[in-house]
């Protein structure tokens, strides 16, 4: 799974999802440098929320 493959390269991520209402919160760190991201969709979409948390995360790591 293409995801999967993605969260390998950034070694060590955890991601964490809160629910409010209808909107699904995605919170995903970094393990090596704690950097963390986080992003919001429709709890119906959890993998699609999740992806948009791991490409806002890949991209804060890549403006250090």
């Amino acid at each position: 799974m293409a995801d999967d493959d993605s969260r390998l390269e950034l070694g060590e991520v955890i991601v964490e999802f809160t629910r409010n209402g209808s909107y699904l919160k995605c919170s995903a760190i970094h393990v090596a440098t704690g950097r963390e991201v986080s992003a919001m969709g429709p709890v119906n979409e959890p993998k699609s929320v999740e992806r948009v948390a791991v490409a806002k995360l890949r991209r804060a790591l890549a403006s250090d």
